[in-house]
């Protein structure tokens, strides 16, 4: 049986990391999300069937890629990196907004311990938005084609490098599941053990000030 607080906090934190994409193309000039009726808050425009799958069955994911087109921006490099951004970061903010109360019902846990369902409900829930909102942004500023993180990331590379990476960005979709899946080729967790276990916590512990 799916966990209900797991499923709000995954089409939430999905459509507002889509929606930021859409957004942030469409402030830089490019049209095409806005046509394509990516420019909205609603979940099935955005929410990617294989993406939402491995959201369940790994813990990570990914929603329906916002397209965009270089054409309409002004600086392709740095605008198409601002684009893939806006998305990670949305997750961080949305995290760091339910770290507020969280951190308060944290330190007053005594009140939930003694019964409050209301109290218990909202602590649940938003330690869920918290730790899958972190998981999403980590996962997608990895920087393997075709996550955000790879997008972002090339701004470090000089130009001649980038148009070869692009030829071999389809090495990429492999590349991740292998790591997806490298708990069931080799025995051990990559990804979730060695990436993101360590960089969630180091975030979780940033936004919510503990050590």
């Amino acid at each position: 049986m799916f966990d209900p607080y797991f499923i709000v906090a995954l089409i939430v934190a999905v459509t507002i990391h889509e929606f930021c994409h859409a957004w942030m193309s469409t402030y830089l000039g490019d049209p095409t999300a806005r046509y394509l009726g990516r420019l909205s808050l609603n979940p099935l425009a955005h929410l990617d069937p294989v993406g939402t799958l491995m959201l369940f069955l790994a813990g990570f994911g990914w929603g329906k890629p916002v397209p965009f087109s270089m054409q309409y921006l002004k600086n392709p490099r740095m605008d198409a990196a601002l684009i893939a951004l806006a998305g990670p970061l949305s997750n961080f903010f949305i995290a760091l907004i339910f770290a507020i109360p969280y951190r308060y019902l944290f330190f007053n846990a005594f009140e939930i311990a003694v019964g409050n369902n209301l109290l218990l409900i909202l602590f649940t829930f938003m330690k869920t938005m918290i730790n899958l909102n972190l998981v999403l942004m980590v996962f997608n500023m990895l920087p393997i084609p075709p996550l955000d993180g790879s997008k972002v990331f090339s701004l470090l590379l000089p130009g001649n490098y980038i148009s070869r990476l692009y030829k071999y960005r389809h090495f990429g979709y492999g590349f991740l599941l292998v790591l997806v899946f490298s708990d069931y080729l080799f025995g051990v967790n990559i990804l979730g053990t060695y990436v993101l276990l360590p960089l969630v916590t180091f975030f979780w512990n940033i936004i919510l000030f503990s050590s």
